[in-house]
């Protein structure tokens, strides 16, 4: 099964790092939503959606481009980098699981980890979790494509 993600990484490409380790994992292709446009997903058997957390959601431009796309049966996986706990993934991936879930996507995981965030005032005070993702982040990257490569 070929596998496709799709991903927005703006500030310090916190997602971009998280997105190229499960790609060699998974073997998969990659785009970045912000500087080309996709394929058509026909060949693809299981499609990621990544981005940073902005205002506690996926970044804008990957909720739009979700929007665009017509119902499908297709398999998709879920990620992101944010400067909240981990913990409060369940809130902040609702709005794109929701998305995808509307246009036919049957998700076969999550992964949110910590990535630095100097967004708005927190750049003033340095922000959280610099210097993240960092190995230990990216491994348990590598494990949830490991996960998800047993599974598809």
């Amino acid at each position: 099964m070929y596998t496709l993600i799709t991903y927005v990484s703006i500030h310090h490409q916190n997602t971009k790092k998280v997105a190229e380790v499960i790609a060699k994992i998974l073997k998969a292709d990659l785009v970045d939503l912000k500087k080309e446009k996709p394929p058509s997903f026909k060949n693809y058997g299981l499609i990621g959606f990544g981005s940073g957390i902005y205002l506690g959601k996926h970044h804008q431009l990957i909720l739009d481009f979700v929007d665009q796309l017509p119902k499908m049966k297709k398999k998709a996986f879920i990620f992101s980098t944010s400067g909240a706990p981990p913990f409060f993934s369940f809130v902040q991936h609702k709005a794109l699981q929701t998305k995808l879930i509307r246009k036919g996507f049957k998700i076969q995981g999550e992964l949110c980890l910590p990535g630095w965030d100097t967004y708005g005032i927190f750049k003033l005070f340095g922000g959280f979790n610099p210097k993240r993702p960092n190995e230990e982040d990216l491994q348990k990257a590598r494990n949830f494509a490991i996960k998800l490569k047993k599974i598809n």
